[in-house]
């Protein structure tokens, strides 16, 4: 790969996802795309910056920022934030009527992947329902890659995938594959129809939902961007939530130098000033 090429892809790459790769990430770049190349019957990257740029390469974009925006991830990752959502918010969110709004519990997983995070958030969620009955909470999960997307509406996963997870929360949240299926294990219907996905970039406008949240899980996704961009998208969700609601990022993660108006509550945890 060139330095011309790599320039090129990454600054397709920028104008169609905001993620700055800067110097350094080449060989990232080229472990990503080596399927991309063969797929597209291109032998040299020269020749894949040139399909980028024609008309019949529109599509590619898409598989280019697919490649480069999926990363590996695994359920109830970073454990803290879920005892945090226990321990705190759900029981603020039942003490405050100011933070209560309306009485349904809305959560946002932006950066949703292949759906470990929402699934993690959306089962803590579901088991909060049992020991509060009329508890109401509904999930939007979104993210830029529709393979991952597809991949997390369908909620299908080995089950070694969910082989940490208690067997008890195991039997009530994931039905068992048998025949061809043996060997995996589905997110059940009651996680799922509370539920909505939607394929978007965090920098389109409008976005695909007119609503606050409470909770808004944007986690290990700042780090890709440059600084214009990391503010502009705390700033845009610090409007989407609700007074007092809360914003949780990756713990390699700190918003101390953006302008957003949130206080920083712990490490990787942010909220809006009730007042």
């Amino acid at each position: 790969m060139t330095d011309a090429d790599y320039e090129h892809i990454s600054r397709i790459i920028y104008q169609h996802s905001r993620i700055h790769l800067g110097d350094g990430k080449r060989e990232l770049i080229s472990s990503r795309l080596g399927k991309r190349l063969r797929a597209t019957g291109c032998a040299t990257y020269s020749e894949y910056c040139s399909l980028l740029g024609r008309s019949e390469g529109e599509a590619e974009i898409n598989h280019l920022v697919d490649a480069i925006s999926t990363n590996h991830t695994f359920f109830f990752r970073e454990k803290k934030h879920f005892s945090f959502l226990e321990d705190t918010v759900l029981r603020e969110f039942h003490q405050n009527p100011a933070y209560r709004g309306d009485g349904c519990f809305r959560c946002w997983s932006a950066a949703a992947s292949t759906g470990e995070e929402p699934y993690s958030i959306a089962i803590t969620l579901a088991r909060h329902e049992d020991l509060r009955p009329g508890f109401r909470w509904e999930m939007d999960c979104s993210d830029i890659s529709r393979t991952a997307l597809d991949a997390a509406r369908l909620g299908i996963y080995m089950n070694e995938r969910i082989s940490d997870m208690p067997e008890n929360v195991r039997r009530r949240f994931f039905q068992r594959g048998i025949g061809k299926q043996d060997g995996r294990s589905r997110a059940k219907q009651i996680l799922r129809d509370r539920m909505s996905w939607h394929l978007m970039n965090l920098f389109q406008e409008p976005y695909p939902f007119d609503k606050k949240f409470h909770l808004i899980f944007c986690r290990n996704v700042m780090i890709y961007f440059d600084r214009p961009s990391q503010e502009w998208l705390v700033q845009k969700m610090a409007r989407l939530l609700v007074p007092g609601g809360y914003l949780k990022v990756g713990h390699s993660e700190s918003l101390s130098t953006l302008k957003h108006g949130l206080q920083a509550v712990q490490p990787a945890v942010y909220r809006k000033p009730l007042n």
